[in-house]
């Protein structure tokens, strides 16, 4: 594995997680987790890289070393964080960004609000989350009140190797020394002995507000640079996010994936064989392969 540095640096006054890899002089690459991930999640990733590249990758507030806040989690302060991250190691300078799920759709965001600041984009397996009607508004709000009310928490595990046979449920291509590496970033070990998830549980909580694509699409179809989205061809996102599941493509899985891919005005899909959500775990270096390909 190559070795990385861990960093703590104030985002917004936020006290932050950052591990780097590489020479600082080398060209930048910047990585976003997805949900309930952390920054070390990208290690298979990094080792696959062939060029020397600085490649900077945070805990997501409230994620793993990051510091949690107790008022919840909104997507705008990913965005806003990913600025500042930005500005704390490329003060000034157009970055290559990447990310998986949750980081893959706010470097896509950001790239279309801050188009100057983006000069290669990379999206692994995100695509915009599914789309939902205004007249959702009141049982969203309702569902999030309810949430408020209880505690959120995660079960517990008796040990890291349990954490481990967990990752390798979600990733059948993840080795058992693999598993068994992230889990010691994916979780810590609680007072009591039992081990726990080491991100903010309050990420349960579900969004009061109405997902409106088309302004997602407003915000992607001002990107400039050039964007890759990476599928994997046994992902269960592109099912769960077809807002027409028995009309139009309903044979094609990909047809939302296509639908979607048509407002990125400069864009490159490609789908990585053999590979599930977890893709980066799944299949690194094929991964890695595309990102150096596109970067190059």
């Amino acid at each position: 594995m190559k070795p990385y540095r861990s960093h703590r640096v104030a985002l917004r006054g936020l006290d932050s997680h950052v591990l780097t890899w590489g020479d600082a002089a080398a060209p930048k690459l910047f990585l976003l987790h997805g949900w309930m991930d952390v920054a070390a999640s990208f290690q298979f990733l990094v080792d696959a890289l062939v060029r020397e590249r600085y490649v900077i990758a945070p805990d997501l507030r409230g994620y793993g070393k990051s510091a949690w806040q107790p008022q919840g989690y909104w997507y705008a302060d990913y965005v806003a964080d990913l600025e500042a991250l930005l500005n704390a190691f490329a003060p000034g300078e157009t970055v290559d960004i990447a990310g998986h799920s949750l980081g893959g759709n706010v470097v896509l965001h950001y790239a279309g609000i801050r188009p100057a600041r983006a000069r290669r984009v990379v999206s692994l397996d995100a695509f915009g989350v599914r789309a939902e009607d205004s007249s959702e508004a009141a049982e969203k709000y309702v569902r999030w009140l309810d949430a408020l009310a209880k505690p959120q928490g995660f079960a517990t595990y008796e040990s890291f190797d349990a954490v481990a046979e967990r990752l390798q449920k979600n990733s059948r291509h993840l080795s058992r020394d693999r598993a068994a590496f992230l889990a010691r970033h994916w979780a810590e070990e609680s007072p009591d002995g039992r081990v726990r998830l080491s991100s903010d549980p309050r990420h349960k909580l579900p969004f009061p507000t109405v997902y409106r694509i088309e302004e997602t699409y407003a915000v992607w179809r001002n990107i400039t640079a050039p964007t890759l989205w990476i599928a994997a061809a046994d992902s269960n996102i592109p099912k769960w996010l077809d807002d027409h599941p028995e009309g139009e493509g309903a044979t094609d899985s990909f047809a939302v994936v296509k639908r979607r891919f048509a407002h990125i005005p400069n864009g490159r899909l490609v789908t990585i064989p053999d590979a599930g959500h977890m893709l980066h775990h799944d299949q690194p270096a094929a991964v890695a392969a595309a990102i150096e390909e596109f970067l190059e």
